[in-house]
């Protein structure tokens, strides 16, 4: 748990070029702090412990920047054992709030690995599959400007015969292609205007959103079609883990007998337990 701490606070001192650290110290050691050592091998457990570090920078660099990290929760550490601090109440507390909340973590984590299998994944993807409703996807470009008068005269342009692209490079604040999009994935706004022109057409008005003024050029239109398997494993894993969370709690209330009292003292009934004795 400290080493995950550690290496998360680390992550706030890493710059794009930091100086480079060969790993493994002095006979594995990274640092001696009055008497104290800090471990390479700790280091490399806070890292690999931390996906958002580790996928993000090598263990060289976050070592090179860790390393004065590590140091200073030592020292802040045997100051806090000098003062005693570990035995003072606030301490113990905090101790075994810690401790049910890893426990927690830790039970939960298991129980749910287990439920989730790549049987489990591959049903509900095909479910996905079998329930995708075709959408329809546009493929569009867009010239973004600060003004209606500005959007006018673009569409003055473009009606004059000039080339959308020269147009863009012109007065767009923003690159010209969008790729295939749905209507659900654009603000509202622009998805009803994009997705009542045909192939080929461009708006006739300008279209007003948040982010300024766009004139609108559809390329193509075609039907959605349902994501890879590989690129909606994310999504269906955490469909998964709600569900055998949900499962989980509902075994634990099950086998469990629990009395919950209001503020002044009155028993609160469950809604289900009540529903039953009828």
């Amino acid at each position: 748990m400290r080493n995950k701490l550690l290496a998360a606070a680390a992550l706030s001192l890493l710059v794009l070029n930091p100086l480079t650290a060969r790993a493994e110290g002095k006979d594995g050691v990274a640092a001696v702090v009055n008497g104290e050592k800090i471990t390479v091998k700790e280091m490399r457990e806070g890292y690999k412990d931390n996906p958002e570090i580790n996928s993000r920078v090598n263990f060289d660099d976050f070592y090179a920047k860790a390393l004065d990290v590590y140091v200073n929760g030592k020292l802040l550490y045997q100051a806090a054992e000098e003062a005693e601090v570990t035995d003072t109440p606030e301490y113990k507390k905090q101790v075994q709030n810690a401790k049910e909340e890893i426990a927690r973590k830790i039970y939960l984590e298991k129980k749910v690995d287990k439920m989730i299998t790549q049987d489990k994944i591959d049903d509900l993807y095909k479910q996905y599959e079998k329930e995708f409703k075709g959408q329809k996807e546009v493929k569009a470009k867009h010239i973004l400007v600060d003004s209606e008068t500005k959007a006018k005269e673009v569409i003055s342009k473009l009606k004059k015969g000039e080339k959308f692209d020269e147009l863009a490079q012109t007065y767009s604040k923003e690159p010209a292609d969008l790729g295939y999009f749905t209507k659900q994935m654009m603000v509202p706004e622009f998805g009803e205007a994009a997705f009542a022109l045909k192939k080929g057409e461009y708006s006739q008005k300008p279209v007003k959103t948040q982010f300024g003024y766009h004139v609108i050029l559809v390329e193509d239109i075609r039907d959605a079609k349902p994501l890879p398997k590989k690129q909606m494993e994310p999504q269906l894993k955490g469909i998964l883990t709600q569900q055998a969370i949900g499962e989980t709690f509902g075994e634990l209330y099950e086998k469990a007998k629990i009395e919950k009292y209001s503020l002044d003292g009155k028993e609160i009934k469950d809604p289900a337990q009540t529903e039953e004795k009828k």
